[in-house]
């Protein structure tokens, strides 16, 4: 059994727990990381990211580019029966999977920050102090923790969050194929109760990635007849699915995905990510949203405890209010867009003007996206 004491204590090691880590520790902070999976792995994810946060990484040390990273700048849409919208991306973007960037954000973090690969079992805040217990009965104290547990947790049933005790439509697949796809281009094709993400990533692969209801799926018998009855009824992703040669052993899943809204701070708990809040998955804006909100925190974090008069309750005020002016108005334009997507006549309507007026996409994708990050 541990009981070693830290500056900061890190749940969740996805982007933006592995960005707050390296930045946080870079200014001599004691930091721990609880992560229950070992390093690399993949995930269920877009795999494609705002160039947003792209001088932030490189300040931080790490660089995308020098993995192999595929810079994209074309965004290509189609409705279900295949009519396309093509427009240059007002920022851009890169390709890679998560299994590359997760392991080099691992491999700057773990040089300054300790690991532990546990579940976490609980967290307890008393006399100002948290006590946070894993697995294996192993307890590490910080006067502060940060919550980077992703999109659904145990832990968010422990903490007793409103969220976690609705039910939500949502689940996604993801896989990497092999394909003959511009790597230039990010695309999103619609289909009956979702839509699909293609584009390439780091190892030349083209990272599949969809989002359904789970009722438009139980349509189907397997993920297979699913992708063969359902989404190839939008003719791109017949000719993908049909074509493509699956690289995974069998597709990654998620369900439960919840896109109400959370509370950026909860019982003293400080939320990044996804735990933070989650958008829904147009054009690359939800691995950018996680990684800011790390520099968001880290940066207000430091401001206040270097000043050494550190009052919790005013922190926690100015995160949340920073967090929503940040973010609140992405939120609220993914959804908007989705439900475009997901409405037959409003997506019919939506691609008969953008087809007169093609200009209107753009600030269309910028009203989900921030702007670069100045370092």
């Amino acid at each position: 059994m541990h009981n070693k004491k830290y500056d900061l204590i890190i749940i969740g090691a996805g982007l933006a727990g592995l960005t707050a880590a390296i930045h946080l520790s870079n200014n001599n902070l004691s930091i721990l990381v609880l992560e229950r999976h070992t390093f690399p792995r993949h995930k269920v994810c877009g795999e494609y990211i705002s160039n947003e946060v792209l001088p932030y990484l490189k300040h931080l040390g790490v660089d995308p580019l020098q993995a192999g990273a595929k810079m994209i700048d074309q965004f290509l849409i189609s409705n279900k029966k295949g009519a396309t919208l093509n427009t240059s991306l007002p920022l851009g973007g890169f390709g890679i999977s998560r299994y590359a960037l997760d392991e080099m954000l691992y491999n700057k973090c773990k040089q300054t920050v300790d690991f532990v690969f546990e579940s976490v079992e609980t967290v307890n805040f008393t006399s100002e102090r948290f006590t946070v217990e894993t697995q294996s009965k192993s307890t590490f104290e910080a006067k502060y923790v940060l919550g980077a547990f992703g999109k659904r947790s145990n832990l968010d049933l422990h903490l007793k969050r409103s969220f976690i005790q609705q039910k939500t439509p949502w689940m996604a697949v993801k896989a990497h194929y092999k394909y003959d796809l511009s790597e230039k281009s990010v695309q999103l094709h619609s289909f009956d109760g979702g839509y699909c993400g293609l584009s390439k990533v780091e190892s030349n692969a083209v990272n599949a990635c969809y989002l359904t209801t789970v009722s438009s799926f139980k349509n189907a018998s397997s993920i297979n007849d699913f992708q063969n009855r359902i989404l190839s009824q939008n003719p791109h992703l017949h000719k993908f699915y049909s074509e493509a040669i699956p690289i995974f052993e069998k597709p990654l899943t998620i369900s439960q995905i919840s896109f109400q809204s959370k509370n950026a701070v909860e019982n003293h708990i400080f939320m990044v990510g996804d735990s933070a809040g989650l958008i829904h998955p147009l054009c690359g804006n939800g691995m950018a949203m996680a990684i800011h909100s790390a520099k968001l925190f880290s940066e207000l974090f430091l401001e206040a405890y270097h000043s050494k008069s550190v009052c919790r309750a005013d922190l926690e005020k100015e995160y949340s209010k920073r967090w929503n002016e940040t973010f609140i108005k992405r939120l609220q334009a993914g959804e908007r867009i989705q439900r475009i997507l997901q409405h037959p006549i409003a997506m019919k309507v939506g691609f008969g003007i953008a087809k007169i007026v093609p200009s209107i996409l753009s600030p269309i994708i910028q009203s989900t996206h921030g702007k670069p990050i100045v370092v």
